[in-house]
């Protein structure tokens, strides 16, 4: 039996406790799709470990999203700043004509 173990799955399981979904609010069996109505309102869900409850509502996708991705509206942290590139004749750079005075790489 090539079965996972309960321990394993009871993790993964436990490990999606809290996510959160947004599901349109429209009549009946119309389009659910997010991007097909961007100004419907959503119904927020939050996954339980057994099923979806409500959570909350929102006005549209756009703040639907931000209650989902928080982390999207917050600044990025000021980081290293790549450098240019410098002169130099790396294997990316276009080779450079041959030298008068025989210098650069032999050929083969």
């Amino acid at each position: 039996m090539d079965d996972e173990p309960l321990k394993d799955w009871a993790e993964r399981r436990d490990a999606r406790i809290g996510r959160l979904r947004a599901v349109p609010a429209v009549p009946g069996d119309g389009p659910r799709a997010s991007h097909l109505n961007p100004d419907a309102p959503r119904a927020i869900e939050r996954w339980n470990g057994h099923a979806w409850e409500l959570y909350g509502f929102a006005a549209s996708l756009a703040e639907a999203q931000a209650i989902l991705y928080p982390e999207a509206n917050e600044p990025s942290p000021p980081g290293p700043v790549p450098k240019p590139l410098g002169s130099g004749t790396g294997k990316h750079r276009k080779p450079q004509a041959p030298r008068p005075d025989g210098g650069g790489r032999a050929q083969r």
